[in-house]
């Protein structure tokens, strides 16, 4: 299976999804979202054990690309509703992926591209990485990644993160618990496959089951949440801040609000 936006390799037992559009930052697309998510389908039904998710370049992830952001304004609500549920199709099918995920996150990680990275069960982050859910700052409602950030950091950490939308480093997002492990950038990498290779040494059937029980324990309530926030999000997309908020940055100026 070819992909223009991701790149899937296979090392013995270990497949690796590198978001490879490492001239935008490996920004997410649309594109990017659809192939992730038939990429995330190969690794499963083939015999790879452990998955590891990393990005091309000095970049994870920058967030959602100029194209696509421009390409928000004046959708119908069907349109916002429809995107919605396919970005957290895609957040939800990495958190729950029955074969361990490992992220390495080599440099910035933000918006989406923090979700992605802290959706899967164990990951590690270079000293460079930094972290952001910036939407609030662009009009933007953060809230498919809400349901798993508060599950993750507590409500507390969450209404921080959420509220102020302000970029934070690999060390606060370890205090958090965003992030398992913190390493130079030389050491990412070898790092990664020492944890892939431990994961490999266990029974992948007890792994399977062991992700599986962890993800039934608040299955109903992550529904409901995932609902709701599909509706918020596509509901927010018809206000004059998100317009605002898209034009003030695409035009690289400072957003006048208005609250409505």
């Amino acid at each position: 299976m070819s992909y223009n936006t991701i790149a899937l390799t296979y090392q013995q037992r270990i497949a690796t999804i590198t978001l490879n559009r490492p001239d935008k930052r490996n920004a997410i697309s649309f594109e990017l979202v659809e192939e992730f998510l038939r990429a995330l389908d190969e690794v499963e039904a083939s015999s790879a054990l452990v998955l590891i998710v990393t990005g091309a370049g000095k970049a994870f992830s920058g967030g959602l690309d100029l194209e696509s952001l421009k390409g928000l304004l004046g959708r119908a609500h069907e349109e916002n509703v429809r995107d919605t549920q396919t970005m957290a199709r895609l957040f939800r099918s990495i958190y729950e992926f029955p074969k361990p995920t490992v992220a390495a996150v080599n440099g910035a990680a933000i918006a989406g591209g923090t979700g992605l990275a802290t959706m899967c069960d164990i990951t590690v982050a270079s000293t460079e990485a930094k972290f952001g859910y910036t939407e609030v700052r662009i009009g933007f409602v953060p809230a498919i990644v809400s349901s798993f950030l508060v599950r993750q950091v507590g409500e507390k950490h969450a209404r921080d993160l959420l509220l102020t939308g302000r970029i934070f480093g690999a060390d606060e997002a370890y205090r958090f618990g965003l992030v398992n492990e913190v390493v130079e950038p030389e050491r990412l990498m070898p790092r990664v496959h020492e944890i892939a290779g431990l994961l490999l040494e266990n029974s992948p059937g007890s792994l399977v089951a062991t992700k599986r029980l962890i993800a039934g324990f608040g299955f109903e309530e992550l529904n409901r949440q995932i609902a709701a926030a599909v509706d918020e999000n596509a509901r927010s997309r018809t206000t004059a801040d998100f317009r605002e908020g898209i034009t003030s940055f695409l035009e690289k100026r400072k957003p006048v609000w208005s609250g409505k």
